[in-house]
């Protein structure tokens, strides 16, 4: 049983090895090393333990593909799923440092971006607590997608250089690398009644695997997750000794560039072809790496559906399905329906997106050359789904809309439809636009193999470590061990009438409002006011999601008090957290644009009303700072382009009042919490297909809107002395998500905020209700209808 005297005498074992100090001379850095070391080795035997359990029974294994995890800190979130974190503090404060300092010292690990990558990596901590065997699998990005710079509000891209402090959670496991081939060329042959492939002329670098253990709560499970890093296959000593160093040291640059960036700008060609070899290199080493375990176990790929399910997050892993065909096809020699029937029951698919751009498509040209046997492969698959379509009474037209491969084109998402057993949504909402509009077609043809299971996120990093005085509160209103029963924490709605516990609530969000405030100010340096309203809007930067709605909202705010010094306008703080694309031109202007307006206002005679907050370099650790200081949740994309959204349940959970459109999962955070505690405005998505079927003018909407036009007015005439008439117009031209049509109704719902928020009482009970709310919302629950419905564990 480990304690406090362990800890302490395994962390100052750690350091007098590693650095020939004692624990109350070294540094933090040196304490913080020798606790993930000492941690990494408890949870490599517990997962050994677990795995070898699982395996005694012959249990199904869950194999998770995704191009990311968004992994966050490990440290104080390993610790509190292990019960450790008191017994740890204590020990490392008995070396007179202080806990929160050592937990300072880890980097997040540059493994995602957005909410894909979150899910991605709560799940593992959800079936690692259920008790389910599963393993991660994605890239070691060596510098993640990139820290985010800002300079006067302009964002600039910089490496995201985490693996000096993250490496300490790798564990190397170089005996089972991976050759990976690229290009090259296929040569065809029968013999003895099989067919036979030889791939000749390629290049391969070899993929080398890492592994993060991921603990489950209060469980004897640890998920593990596979990170792939890329080298050079070898060294060209002839090429070096001949003296063509540079060509010598090509195949080590190239193999390196593999793993070195999460999703490479694509606005090139050369980005395009890194990314196509990012998805393959991720694949084929993943694929060659279940098979190996596989049949390690069985001794035959007979049984794989049966013992295995492999799940791709959205379309960068599609791959993984031709893949694993090849080597059924080529190496195993089984023909090609038995191989597909395999594959169909294996592989799963989510869904991440509604809008038809996202769905990635790869040129027909590149994807050959750099993938010849793949190709194949996919190519076969398009003509027999062109066979099967044409057996149901599809007409061409039709037929051409739901094929792999047309007009020169390669369609990933139509693969994974044709090719997987299940293709899921994110959300009720979700479900019914892919079936609606983004795979209409396909969903005629195959009805049954879509379905729907909402997201979910990890309550005990985001409620239990992030946000100890609100975990404090439920337990108290709710029940003690509510962590291992989160549907208790339906019985806070119990304590909304309750004026001492709304009192109480009222005090931990100030406080948490305090925290944050201390840790963040103003985009010119100002303090912010705990006590204003905080008006969140973080998520990743995209005109689908609104930023520039939400800035067209505060620029009339701003016009308003400068019109009247006196206008019924209550102190507010606007607080965002977005990255753009590095390609993405128009989402860099909106955070500029946004920047700006901070600064206006800081400048303006609304200074000690509005403030403004731009958080640099938005990550998960940020993130668990900033949800628990919340107030309102900003929600805003237009009905029909969300598919889900994590971030509004992890608001949710922390008492923050979402308002928003009926998008993604907000209708089901509506369901949960109730309309008297939600705050609702915008367009429905049927209202959207209908408006832009009769032909969508966003100038009939400016028009009639005096305080709009004055925004946009501003916007071109120079906001901090910039003009911004680019975007000014471009809602007043195409305004494609349509910000104009849903101006009007969201100013009425931002001052109907105002009002709720005045009453104190009143305000904290809809908070509350959100919280109450919020476990339908969970990973677990996600986890187990996987488990249920899709993966049939």
């Amino acid at each position: 049983m480990q304690g406090v005297e362990f800890w302490k005498s395994k962390i100052s074992e750690s350091i007098r090895t590693a650095y020939g100090e004692i624990p109350e001379s070294a540094d933090y850095s040196h304490i913080y090393d020798a606790a993930a070391e000492v941690l990494k080795g408890l949870l490599a035997e517990k997962c050994a333990s677990s795995a070898a359990r699982h395996a005694s029974r012959g249990e199904k294994r869950v194999y998770y593909m995704s191009m990311e995890f968004l992994m966050g800190r490990s440290l104080r979130n390993n610790l509190h799923n292990l019960g450790m974190t008191e017994d740890f503090e204590a020990a490392v404060a008995s070396f007179g440092a202080d806990p929160e300092k050592v937990y300072a010292q880890e980097p997040d690990a540059g493994l995602g971006n957005g909410g894909l990558g979150r899910l991605a990596a709560c799940f593992l901590d959800g079936l690692a607590t259920i008790g389910k065997p599963a393993m991660g699998y994605s890239i070691c990005y060596e510098y993640g997608i990139f820290r985010q710079k800002l300079t006067e509000g302009w964002q600039t891209e910089k490496p995201d250089d985490w693996l000096p402090g993250g490496k300490a959670w790798l564990a190397e496991k170089r005996e089972h690398a991976v050759e990976v081939r690229f290009g090259g060329e296929i040569e065809e042959s029968w013999y003895d009644g099989y067919h036979q492939i030889l791939h000749k002329n390629y290049d391969s670098v070899l993929a080398v695997p890492f592994d993060i253990y991921v603990p489950g709560y209060d469980s004897d499970d640890v998920s593990r997750l596979r990170l792939w890093q890329a080298e050079a296959s070898g060294f060209d000593m002839e090429l070096f000794n001949r003296g063509l160093y540079a060509e010598a040291m090509r195949k080590s640059s190239m193999a390196k560039a593999i793993s070195s960036v999460l999703y490479p700008n694509d606005n090139h060609s050369d980005g395009k072809n890194l990314r196509l070899k990012q998805q393959y290199f991720l694949v084929c080493s993943s694929i060659a790496d279940i098979v190996r375990r596989h049949l390690a176990a069985y001794g035959t790929l007979e049984n794989l559906a049966e013992k295995a399910a492999i799940h791709i997050n959205d379309t960068h892993p599609t791959m993984a399905i031709p893949e694993l065909m090849r080597i059924l096809l080529d190496e195993c020699g089984y023909d090609w329906e038995k191989a597909a029937d395999i594959c169909f029951n294996l592989f799963s698919y989510t869904n991440h997106t509604v809008l038809p751009e996202a769905l990635e498509r790869w040129d027909v040209g590149m994807f050959r050359f750099l993938l010849p046997r793949i190709y194949v492969i996919i190519a076969e698959f398009d003509r027999r789904l062109r066979n099967i379509l044409r057996e149901k009474g599809f007409s061409d037209d039709e037929i051409k809309r739901m094929a792999i491969v047309e007009n020169g084109e390669i369609r990933m998402a139509n693969l994974c439809v044709f090719a997987t057993h299940s293709t899921n949504g994110v959300s009720k909402h979700h479900l019914t636009v892919m079936e609606n509009s983004v795979f209409a077609d396909l969903y005629r043809a195959f009805p049954d193999r879509f379905t729907s299971v909402t997201n979910g996120i990890a309550a005990r990093r985001w409620l239990c470590a992030a946000n100890p005085e609100l975990t404090g509160f439920v337990k108290k209103y709710s029940s003690e061990d509510f962590e291992k029963d989160y549907e208790k924490m339906s019985l806070l709605k119990n304590c909304v009438k309750d004026s001492a516990a709304l009192e109480e609530f009222g005090k931990v969000k100030l406080r948490r409002k305090e925290l944050f405030a201390a840790e963040n100010r103003d985009v010119m340096g100002n303090p912010l006011d705990p006590s204003s309203l905080f008006d969140v809007q973080a998520k990743r930067l995209h005109e689908y999601k609104r930023q520039h709605l939400n800035a067209l909202r505060i620029i009339s705010l701003l016009n308003e008090i400068e019109a009247n010094p006196n206008a019924d306008i209550d102190p507010r703080t606007f607080i965002f957290g977005a990255k753009a694309a590095p390609g993405y031109y128009v989402a860099k202007r909106i955070i500029r644009l946004i920047w700006c307006i901070g600064k206006e206002l800081s400048e303006s005679r609304a200074k000690d009303i509005l403030k403004l907050s731009f958080l640099e370099n938005y990550s998960v650790t940020t993130s668990e700072l900033l949800m628990p200081s919340a107030d309102i949740s900003e929600q805003i994309s237009l009905a029909g382009t969300e598919a889900s959204g994590t971030g509004n349940m992890k608001l949710m959970l922390s008492g923050a009042v979402t308002l928003g459109t009926l998008d993604g999962a907000n209708v089901e955070i509506l369901d949960a919490v109730g309309s008297e505690n939600f705050l609702r405005f915008g367009m429905t998505s049927d209202e959207v297909d209908a408006l832009r079927a009769k032909g969508y003018d966003p100038m009939e909407y400016i028009e009639k809107n005096d305080e709009l036009k004055a925004a946009l007015d501003r916007m071109r005439h120079g906001i901090a002395g910039e003009d911004f008439s680019d975007l000014a117009d471009l809602i007043k031209g195409k305004d494609f998500y349509m910000a104009a049509a849903d101006y009007a109704d969201y100013m009425s719902i931002h001052n109907k905020s105002q009002q709720l928020f005045r009453d104190k009482d009143t305000w904290n009970r809809m908070a509350i209700m959100n919280v109450a709310g919020s476990p339908t919302f969970f990973v677990d629950r996600t986890v187990k209808e996987y488990c249920d419905n899709i993966w049939n564990m």
